[in-house]
């Protein structure tokens, strides 16, 4: 039961701000007959995302912000803000 609780986490959009990070990552897999070696940008692009969001998590949570990780609505806010994504 609580694997089923983990994915339900891992595809709630407001808790992991990568999943359109990670389902290119696997939809390149699945093309490429999980040949990693063809899908090095998605993983690069997935890696970069998770590491950004976690700063942004830290930091929140030095400076007492609540939640820790950003919501999917100011996510993008904070996307639009910078103009794209960082990553």
């Amino acid at each position: 039961m609580a694997g089923k609780s983990n994915a339900c986490k891992v595809r709630n959009v407001d808790i992991n701000p990568c999943i359109e990070e990670s389902d290119g990552s696997q939809k390149c897999l699945d093309a490429y007959n999980y040949d990693k070696s063809m899908c090095y940008a998605y993983f690069t692009r997935y890696k970069n995302c998770r590491k950004y969001w976690h700063g942004v998590m830290l930091q929140r949570r030095r400076d007492g912000v609540k939640p820790d990780m950003p919501a999917a609505d100011e996510r993008e806010r904070i996307i639009t803000a910078l103009g794209g994504k960082p990553y």
